[in-house]
């Protein structure tokens, strides 16, 4: 059978998440303990006691998810036998590594910088976005192309749902604008920036580097990846992919629908929450979906 694993991005963290893994065994309890060290501060505390507020952080969400999805997969075993690989934004990152194409560490590395990357943008150029629902994406596309300033569809997260992002006066322009145009509602997010937009070109910058200068291997399955919703497994392919992901949008909806027609037969979500299930099957109804368990 033809599993897709998938991973979630931001949004899907929990006070409490990973307490479970990290009492698992000395393995997975390891790897919590030297994400602290690498990270520079007990992620762990934050995650398993802290409050909703503190896990909110972009520099801590980003790496929490991170390390659940990851670790969960290593804990998983021999039963972990993906025939393709998906994540949400973020999610690439903790796909990388648990198809074995980046180190846990330089992993790890790499969401750090780009959460830090991510927040300095995010001071250096405000901005919001809005999830827009009930419409084609082709009548999005068109009304945040009118508005004149920064707003572009950022996340394509299954029909009739497409996130917009950009500066604030430009996307309370769009709103308007696509509700006029028969939008179902236009709910602003509650987020510190314009996420996959081009008001992420300053964190594009400062991450570039840090992609170019990490050694990623051939992963032992295809990952089909955000910006084209195409699979890959050529480890230069894959960095451009990952360079380009911050500012370009989110292709989730195009991603299962790839993935469907490549074969896939049923879809595991590998992390915190069950949003990415919810998101399939509003691709497919029919296609079975399952959260990744230990010992199942």
């Amino acid at each position: 059978m033809k599993t897709a694993y998938i991973f979630p991005g931001q949004g899907a963290q929990f006070v409490g998440m990973g307490q479970d893994l990290y009492n698992l065994n000395e393995e997975t309890k390891a790897l919590f303990e030297s994400a602290n060290d690498i990270l520079g501060f007990r992620i762990t505390d934050i995650m398993f006691n802290g409050t909703e507020e503190d896990l909110k952080q972009t520099k801590v969400t980003q790496p929490a998810i991170f390390l659940h999805s990851v670790i969960l997969a290593k804990a998983l075993g021999s039963d972990f036998q993906p025939a393709m690989v998906a994540g949400h934004s973020l999610g690439e990152f903790s796909a990388l590594v648990a198809a074995g194409a980046l180190t846990f560490e330089d992993g790890l590395s790499l969401v750090a910088k780009r959460a830090n990357a991510m927040q300095k943008a995010t001071e250096a150029e405000p901005g919001t976005m809005a999830a827009i629902l009930g419409l084609e994406d082709i009548i999005v596309e068109e009304k945040c192309a009118e508005v004149g300033d920064i707003v572009v569809p950022a996340n394509y997260n299954c029909p009739g749902q497409l996130v917009i992002s950009g500066s604030v006066s430009a996307v309370d322009k769009a709103c308007e604008l696509l509700l006029e145009a028969g939008a179902k509602r236009a709910l602003k997010l509650n987020v510190g920036g314009a996420f996959h937009s081009p008001l992420m070109e300053l964190a594009k910058k400062e991450l570039q580097d840090a992609i170019l200068d990490v050694e990623i291997q051939v992963p032992v399955c295809p990952i089909y990846q955000n910006v084209d919703a195409l699979p890959y497994q050529d480890p230069v392919a894959i960095k451009e992919n990952l360079i380009a992901q911050l500012t370009g949008a989110v292709r989730w909806t195009q991603t299962v629908q790839t993935m469907l027609a490549d074969g896939a037969e049923s879809f595991v979500e590998v992390g915190p929450g069950t949003v990415l299930q919810g998101l399939v099957k509003k691709v497919d109804r029919q296609i079975p979906t399952a959260s990744a368990k230990i010992g199942e």
